[in-house]
């Protein structure tokens, strides 16, 4: 399983753990990825997704799910979420 946040696209970041006689080795900066489940109020339904804890922050920020997804950019978002967004906006059309 990929470390990507599903919603968001952030990811695994390299870098150099520097020590105080600044010898320098690579490192990985991992993502502080969560399992939850969102509820779509659009679909009635729950969602199980793995996002990132910034992204859960920004969720209910802009109002829930559906809103979030309605804004966030399509290259984004996993090819579970972008289902879902087709799903939303198809329910809402209807």
């Amino acid at each position: 399983m990929a470390r990507r946040c599903e919603l968001t696209g952030k990811g695994v970041l390299m870098g150099n753990t520097v020590s105080h006689a600044l010898n320098r080795h690579r490192r990985r900066f991992l993502p502080n990825l969560i399992n939850v489940t969102l509820i779509s109020e659009t679909l009635d339904r729950p969602v199980k997704l793995r996002v990132s804890a910034a992204a859960l922050r920004t969720v209910e920020h802009r109002g829930g799910l559906d809103a979030f997804l309605l804004k966030q950019d399509d290259a984004d978002l996993s090819p579970l979420a972008l289902g879902i967004k087709k799903e939303i906006r198809a329910a809402q059309a209807a």
